[in-house]
């Protein structure tokens, strides 16, 4: 018998399990595609802070979420003895002109009373960060301390193991015992809209590359340049990516969108030059109307929970949504948002 039965094991549905599993309810996690089948199987694992200004509680809530992140991957890889990928590599962007060196400077400030004095946002010449480093029209460049990286299927396999390790199950099929979480991305937002005079979640595609690299990139910080984010992995792959598109109509398929990415990519990071691309993905990404994870008492189905809208940061949110789904599953207790609830959605 399971004391809790979620259905999807992608990065919500998989790190709110182990989180129940960790504080002693036997946990049934149910999708029939299998783990990271959706947005959760994609490559670029960027786990980058929100800008250190205009304080709310989903920054404040992500920023808790990221510097939980560390000893909630250090647990799950020594459970499972999988590896999930994860690393505080930090993140470094070009700065453009004059007045985007003005503003970052001001966030500089900002960040040492919002981040706790626990991470670093500076502004640095370009030549102090070496050769892995974006083309900088000013000359300068943003490095921070708080961003991470993740493989996105690496984390999921990583949370399998541990759940089947300590006793849990993940598999396609099975009973519905227990508190019932949905968390099933953009198929459950999309059947709450239908049931809606309004739309509360859509479907944003989104596409992405590996590429390998001749040098040694492992623990080199990632990039975001040109509106693209440059991931090194600790496998030896750098991700790429991605696109956000509103229309598509192959949610699987990739294009010249993917194409684009590419070759602003290696526009923007010299480094990049040569290197080959070893695949192509494209998925699906869950967005609620708020633009905020979805958390809560499940708008459809009475009695039962709801954990989706994930969107670009559900990797960098996934700790604390485990926490604070796992309180109130097993625990009775309710400390989510306001920002969060289904009802910010409407």
């Amino acid at each position: 018998m399971a004391d809790v039965t979620i259905y999807g094991a992608g990065i919500f549905g998989l790190s709110i399990a182990w989180a129940c599993q960790k504080r002693g309810a036997k946990v049934r996690v149910i999708d029939p595609f299998g783990p990271g089948a959706g947005s959760s199987g994609g490559l670029v694992g960027a786990l980058a802070p929100h800008v250190p200004e205009n304080w709310n509680p989903k920054k404040a809530f992500q920023f808790e979420s990221l510097m939980m992140a560390e000893p909630f991957w250090q647990d799950v890889e020594a459970a499972g003895d999988v590896s999930s990928g994860y690393g505080r590599t930090g993140r470094i962007q070009p700065i453009a002109d004059t007045h985007a060196l003005e503003l970052a400077r001001d966030r500089a400030a900002s960040a040492g009373d919002l981040w706790q004095g626990k991470a670093v946002w500076e502004v640095l010449p370009v030549a102090d960060v070496g050769d892995w480093a974006p083309a900088s029209a000013s000359g300068y460049v943003i490095r921070d301390t708080l961003t991470a990286r993740m493989h996105p299927r690496r984390a999921c396999a990583a949370l399998v193991a541990a759940l089947q390790e300590a006793g849990g199950m993940v598999v396609e099929a099975g009973a519905e015992e227990g508190r019932v979480l949905w968390a099933t991305g953009v198929a459950d937002l999309e059947a709450i809209s239908a049931a809606r005079p309004r739309v509360f979640g859509s479907g944003i595609k989104g596409q992405g590359a590996s590429l390998r690299v001749t040098s040694d990139l492992r623990n080199a910080p990632q990039l975001f340049a040109d509106t693209v984010h440059v991931v090194p992995h600790a496998d030896g792959t750098v991700a790429i990516g991605s696109t956000s598109e509103r229309v598509f109509d192959d949610p699987n398929s990739v294009d010249a969108r993917l194409e684009e990415v590419i070759a602003r990519a290696i526009a923007a990071v010299p480094a990049l030059q040569g290197a080959e691309v070893l695949e192509r993905w494209a998925g699906v990404r869950p967005r609620s109307r708020s633009r905020a994870p979805v958390l809560g008492q499940h708008p459809l189905r009475e009695g039962q929970f709801i954990a989706n809208g994930g969107f670009k940061i559900g990797f960098g949110m996934a700790p604390k949504v485990a926490e604070v789904m796992a309180d109130l599953l097993v625990e009775d207790t309710d400390t989510i948002p306001a920002a969060f609830r289904p009802e910010a959605s409407f």
